[in-house]
C-alpha cells in the first residue's frame, strides 16, 4: 500500500518535473495556406488612366480649333477698309466673297489661306500700330492747307509702313499728343460724341481769364445749340492767368478755342498734354513713340 503510495508520490514529482516549462519556446505552428498577396492601390492615378479611355456614348467628337482664325468683319476692319459695323452691311449685302463664294453669314470665321475679297477687292489685313506723336507748331493734319504747312505724318515717317491715320484734328497753330493707328474702329470710337475719355489741354491766352468767366466756364455752356460739359478748369500754377488748364471728353480742338472765343477772348495757343491716360512723359515735341500693349488695352477700354 504504503509502496504503492510511494510510487504515487514519485510517480507525481517526475510527472511535475517533467512539464514544459513556460519558458521554453513553443513549436512552431505549420502555416496556414495564405490567399493572393493584397496590392496597395493609388486610386487617384486609377481614376485618371480610367478617364484616358473613357469614352462616353453618343457623344460626337470636337471640332479641332483652328489656329489664328478671325471674324470676317474683323479680317475686313483690320485691313484699313473700314469699321466693323460697315463690314457687317457689306456683309449682308453680298459684296463680301470667301474663296470665291458670296457670305452673308453673321459671325462667320476667316481661316488661315482664306481668299477674301471685298467688293472686288483682295483685301490683306495688317497688324494694329498705334502711335503717339508729341505734335509741334506749323504741323497740320489737314491735306488741303496749302504746301507752305507740313503734314504730321512727316513727323512719323519710318515708323512704320502701315497706312495709319490720326485719331481727331490738329490745326497748325496746336501742339501735343496725337495719336495714329490704323484701327478704324478706335479712330471711329474716339470720335463719337459720346466717348467719355479725358482730355487735358493748356491754354494760352491774349490777357488774363477773369474769375468770374472762369466760373462761367467751369458751370459748362451752350455753343451753336450744343451743350458743352467742362470736366475741370483753373489758372496754371506758376503762370498768369492767361494761362489756363482745362480738361473735357472733348478731342475737337475746335471746342476747345470756342470755349474761350464765347467770352471774347483770342486763343493764342492749345497744347493738348494729356489724352485719354497718355501723357507727354519723357516724349519731347516733335517725337513719337509706339504705344505698349497695355496702353493699347487702356485706350480700347476707355
Amino acid at each position: 500500500m504504503n509502496n504503492k503510495g510511494g510510487n504515487s508520490r514519485g510517480g507525481s514529482a517526475r510527472s511535475s518535473s517533467s512539464r514544459p516549462s513556460s519558458n521554453k519556446p513553443k513549436p512552431a505552428m505549420p502555416k496556414r495556406a495564405q490567399g493572393p498577396k493584397k496590392v496597395k492601390v493609388n486610386t487617384k492615378v486609377a481614376e485618371a488612366e480610367a478617364k484616358k479611355v473613357e469614352k462616353k456614348p453618343n457623344q460626337a467628337p470636337k471640332r479641332p480649333k483652328v489656329k489664328d482664325e478671325i471674324r470676317l468683319n474683323k479680317y475686313i476692319s483690320n485691313s484699313g477698309t473700314c469699321s466693323r459695323r460697315d463690314a457687317d452691311i457689306y456683309i449682308q449685302s453680298g459684296n463680301v466673297k470667301v474663296n470665291g463664294v458670296p457670305v452673308t453669314e453673321m459671325g462667320y470665321m476667316v481661316k488661315p489661306g482664306d481668299v477674301v475679297n471685298f467688293d472686288g477687292v483682295v483685301l490683306t489685313p495688317e497688324k494694329k500700330v498705334y502711335i503717339l506723336l508729341n505734335k509741334p507748331k506749323n504741323f497740320t493734319t489737314a491735306l488741303d492747307e496749302g504746301q507752305e504747312y507740313r503734314n504730321v505724318l512727316e513727323l512719323i515717317k519710318g515708323s512704320t509702313t502701315a497706312k495709319v491715320g490720326a485719331i481727331g484734328r490738329m490745326d497748325k497753330n496746336t501742339t501735343g499728343l496725337l495719336v495714329f493707328t490704323n484701327d478704324t474702329d478706335m479712330i471711329r470710337k474716339f470720335t463719337l460724341p459720346s466717348q467719355k475719355s479725358t482730355k487735358i489741354y493748356q491754354v494760352s491766352l491774349d490777357k488774363n481769364l477773369k474769375f468770374e468767366d472762369l466760373e462761367k466756364i467751369n458751370k459748362g455752356l451752350v455753343l451753336d445749340g450744343h451743350r458743352v460739359a467742362v470736366d475741370e478748369i483753373s489758372y496754371i500754377e506758376g503762370e498768369s492767368k492767361s494761362e489756363i488748364g482745362i480738361q473735357l471728353k472733348s478731342s475737337n480742338i475746335k471746342v476747345v478755342r470756342a470755349i474761350f472765343e464765347h467770352f471774347e477772348y483770342n486763343v493764342l495757343r492749345v497744347d493738348r498734354v494729356a489724352f485719354a491716360g497718355l501723357t507727354k512723359k519723357n516724349l519731347p515735341r516733335g517725337n513719337w513713340r509706339l504705344l505698349t500693349d497695355q496702353e493699347v488695352i487702356n485706350l480700347k477700354n476707355v
